[in-house]
């Protein structure tokens, strides 16, 4: 067994029994029901209603997750039972003293400091036990960073802040913990997650499997061409890459499995499909929630501006699947394997009536959170069109359960995020960033883009995506804006490769999830998801110099122009990174088809003429040459 393999093993549920199994299931139910009328009914401020998330989520972390390997797997211990309450009291001490803090004008007591380094060293174990070490520990370096700014070099350096700031900035303010990113967590996340842990009670799950595999099961490739379809469809509510393996995964690995794919293979597919799910409009990941707050824009345009390049991800997923499937000869299920896509929309179309409700709602502009909230209610009435989807009063309760532990890791992940937040709004890290990248890339836009990439790459080997998306929109983003790139298009690179995280080898936990329904060589499984998503890593350069491909400024002939281009673009990348067309390339076509994906990601008249004269010549140079074969009965 590999190290990766035993490192995820340590971030797995206590599988609880007893009387432990029903506080939790107890507390999890209460924490639902709380944050729906938290963010429905309830008038109260920001920072209190993000203590109160904070403290639930650390209470159920504490009892829910081990603290490490010989820690009881079936029952919290009772240093776990003391820190789920002190995570609860850090919350609740926030709700009640507040406005006495404010009275005082947040000049902080002692027993305030004590809070807050209660605060700030469970908020890191929480984040130690749900998503690793990693981002505990850059946290920790940018609150010492905070404090002895003066000790680093040339522009790095700062005068440093005393411990009473820190704390100060860090727990009693909305710059710090209870910050944007915990704000998010609390409203949007948790009711989306929430919605679509109600959804998948309904049998929504079974209903886009059910679909994609009569649509998309005649394909070449077959089943990998379903898990593709299905996955990009369950992202349209899931917002989570883990989820969505473990929901389209079930069903789709298996079935590759079974008519011929490798393990390795069919878990990397579906890995890689899973991935896009954070991209997939309306219902997106938890960061672009923090993107629409950071920009300070609409969610509704963060979600327009999330359709095309999750069609171009799933596009080149598809390619690649293609190329992959044509290269060991697989071929479409027969027909009788397949179900009558008229009959599934007729039983189980109606669990699309809150997706769509939810739709509508966005485009007139109401909140994500009204949307939210309806889509909920939603959910409930349609399940009881049909008798096979109708909840009763144990799916209810089942969903309500689930939807809260759902957001503990998400919720955990942001609490801790909020100290790099803090620091870099304290510090102007930010600033100094850009400026050194800037400086690095000699004004180059494409150069900068490129350490942009590079950076965030790095990152998402150890943080799940909204951390990734967050640190890189804090840090590397102004440095792009300050080079022309519109704001929009800054945050969504940032948001692009912070997605991509899930499967960048050696960290890469959809892959891992994918590995084990699969059978599979989790390293093995993590390095072939990423070759298959390598065809849309191009795409966030795309939309940098074309933003009209995040509906921005559009004008249709260029639009349509832009989305040609770059679909050709990603079917040439994938061809030169499948090394397949036809049939296997030559080096020479390789690099041709290379050079043309290169050149159809800068927009303009001369880099697509060239670009689609090279790839125009790759595929007739190809073809002659295969066609010759064939003739001559060579080998290929």
């Amino acid at each position: 067994m590999t190290n990766k393999k035993k490192k995820k093993e340590s971030i797995v549920e206590r599988k609880l029994v007893g009387k432990a199994a029903l506080f939790v299931t107890i507390l999890a139910i209460f924490t639902s029901l709380f944050h729906v009328w938290m963010n429905s009914a309830s008038l109260m401020i920001a920072i209190k209603k993000n203590s109160i998330h904070l403290g639930l989520m650390l209470g159920l972390t504490f009892l829910m997750y081990p603290a490490s390997k010989k820690s009881p797997k079936d029952r919290p211990s009772v240093l776990d039972w003391i820190l789920c309450i002190l995570g609860i009291s850090i919350g609740m001490y926030i709700f009640f003293t507040y406005d006495s803090l404010v009275e005082r004008s947040l000049i902080p007591n002692k027993c305030d400091y004590i809070f807050a380094v209660i605060a700030i060293l469970l908020t890191l174990e929480a984040g130690r036990r749900t998503v690793g070490y990693i981002l505990p520990i850059l946290s920790i370096c940018f609150i010492l960073y905070a404090k002895f700014g003066y000790i680093f070099p040339g522009k790095l350096a700062h005068q440093g802040f005393s411990w009473s700031r820190i704390l100060t900035r860090m727990y009693l303010t909305d710059a710090g913990i209870f910050g944007i990113t915990l704000m998010v967590s609390a409203s949007y996340v948790f009711m989306f997650i929430l919605f679509g842990s109600f959804l998948s009670k309904t049998g929504t799950a079974k209903f886009f499997n059910d679909f994609a595999l009569a649509f998309a099961g005649r394909l070449r490739g077959g089943p990998a061409q379903v898990a593709v379809m299905a996955s990009g469809l369950m992202g349209t509510i899931s917002g989570s890459s883990q989820a969505n393996v473990a929901t389209t995964g079930s069903f789709t690995i298996p079935l590759m499995k079974e008519v011929g794919y490798k393990p390795r293979f069919a878990g990397a597919v579906e890995a890689a499909a899973s991935t896009g799910g954070i991209l997939m409009p309306p219902i997106m990941g938890a960061a672009s929630f923090m993107m629409a707050s950071f920009l300070g824009i609409p969610y509704i345009k963060v979600m327009y501006a999330g359709i095309i390049p999750a069609i171009f991800y799933y596009f080149a997923i598809f390619t690649m699947v293609n190329f992959e499937a044509k290269k060991i000869g697989l071929k479409g299920m027969d027909k009788s394997q397949l179900p009558d896509i008229k009959k599934v929309i007729k039983n189980e179309g109606h669990l699309m009536i809150p997706i769509i409700i939810i739709l509508i709602l966005l485009i007139k502009g109401l909140t994500p959170l009204y949307a939210a909230f309806f889509g909920l209610i939603a959910v409930i009435i349609t399940s009881m069109l049909r008798k096979s989807t109708r909840m009763n009063l144990k799916k209810f309760i089942e969903a309500l359960e689930e939807g809260a532990k759902s957001a503990v890791p998400v919720a955990t992940a942001c609490g801790v995020v909020g100290f790099i937040v803090g620091v870099v709004s304290m510090t102007g890290l930010g600033q100094v960033v850009a400026y050194n990248i800037m400086q690095l890339s000699f004004g180059q836009l494409w150069l900068a883009l490129t350490l942009v990439m590079i950076a965030s790459i790095f990152l998402g080997m150890g943080l799940p995506a909204s951390a990734c998306y967050i640190i890189t929109a804090s840090i590397a983003a102004p440095a792009l804006i300050k080079m022309g790139v519109e704001p929009l298009a800054a945050h969504f690179f940032a948001f692009y490769y912070g997605t991509l995280s899930a499967v960048v080898p050696p960290v890469a936990l959809t892959s891992y999830t994918a590995a084990g329904i699969a059978g599979a060589n989790p390293t093995e499984v993590a390095f072939s998801g990423f070759k298959l998503a390598f065809a849309g890593i191009m795409i966030p350069f795309m939309f940098v110099y074309s933003p009209i491909l995040l509906m921005q400024n559009v004008v249709v002939w260029r639009l349509i122009l832009a989305i040609v281009t770059g679909l050709l673009g990603i079917v040439s990348l994938g061809a030169a990174a499948e090394n397949y067309f036809i049939s296997s390339l030559r080096v020479y076509e390789r690099i041709l088809a290379f050079i043309a994906a290169l050149l159809l990601v800068k927009p303009g008249i001369i880099s697509d003429a060239i670009g689609i004269g090279l790839l125009i010549l790759f595929v007739s140079l190809h073809y002659i040459r295969y066609k010759k074969a064939q003739e001559t009965n060579v080998a290929l």
